[in-house]
């Protein structure tokens, strides 16, 4: 399987490490990146070859990745429809849905994904959605570069991206957010920051790790550390009492809302 990239920047690098990690040949991964201290760092890196633009050389390659930031999408678009010929194209580009892309492209063999930052460290979780015309063998080669830096789900209907965009998506930063306002508590109640920061993030990493292991409900495993008239009771309360569940599910319907928005500015 050979796969072009179009766009060399965080998410093209965390792909092309997986995908290495996963057996795939250094002579079958291009990227195809306009800057030029990028590109060396790639050959480097990772030992494959790259270009400056897109050429014919494309039209050998069994899957094009378009990893360049949305507001750039529509003329990569333009810079590589020439070379459109059969293969499949798989975006990882936030906003920027599958229809727009087929018509700047004029292909109809589109897969759409959203992955998130974690797969940097092969630990993403990528949501996909294909145009009807993407057929089973097609699928399962977008899932395989997925794959190579984390989890899978597929999606029938692609506005359903617009709410993993919202969840995962964005999800790490919510993720974040918590972790540094843990850390500000604890550097509050006199810890120091990085007292604060080990607890906080360690905790975190554990509690996720716990709830992927686990065949339990999230509520009975946060049941198993709330006792009755406990600290966790105290703080639970606390947050309930300041409505924090519903903030948080007002803060991801407006990711949501942002998203669809940026679908509708970006294919115009």
């Amino acid at each position: 399987m050979r796969i072009a990239f179009i766009g060399g920047g965080n998410m093209a690098t965390a792909l092309i490490a997986g995908l290495s990690a996963a057996g795939s040949a250094s002579g079958d991964l291009l990227a195809v990146e306009i800057d030029a201290a990028r590109r060396a760092q790639l050959e480097r890196e990772h030992g494959i070859a790259t270009a400056e633009r897109p050429s014919e050389a494309l039209r050998r390659y069994d899957l094009l990745v378009l990893a360049v930031k949305p507001q750039q999408m529509q003329e990569a678009c333009a810079q590589l429809a020439p070379f459109i010929s059969g293969q499949l194209v798989l975006s990882v580009a936030a906003g920027i849905r599958a229809r727009d892309l087929a018509r700047w492209l004029d292909t109809r063999t589109v897969v759409r994904a959203m992955p998130n930052t974690p797969a940097l460290i092969g630990r993403g979780v990528s949501g996909l959605a294909a145009l009807p015309e993407v057929d089973a063998p097609q699928r399962l080669l977008a899932e395989r570069v997925l794959r190579a830096v984390g989890d899978v789900v597929w999606f029938d209907d692609e506005a359903q991206l617009d709410v993993v965009t919202a969840i995962s998506g964005s999800g790490p930063a919510y993720v974040f957010y918590f972790i540094e306002a843990l850390i500000e508590a604890g550097c509050t109640l006199g810890l120091t920051a990085a007292q604060a920061r080990q607890l906080a993030v360690g905790t975190f990493a554990g509690a996720a790790e716990l709830a992927a292991r686990s065949a339990e409900s999230l509520a009975t495993l946060r049941e198993r550390v709330t006792s009755k008239g406990g600290t966790t009771a105290a703080a639970l309360a606390s947050l309930e009492a300041d409505r924090v569940r519903e903030a948080f599910a007002r803060a991801v319907s407006a990711a949501h809302r942002r998203a669809i928005e940026l679908g509708d500015q970006f294919g115009r």
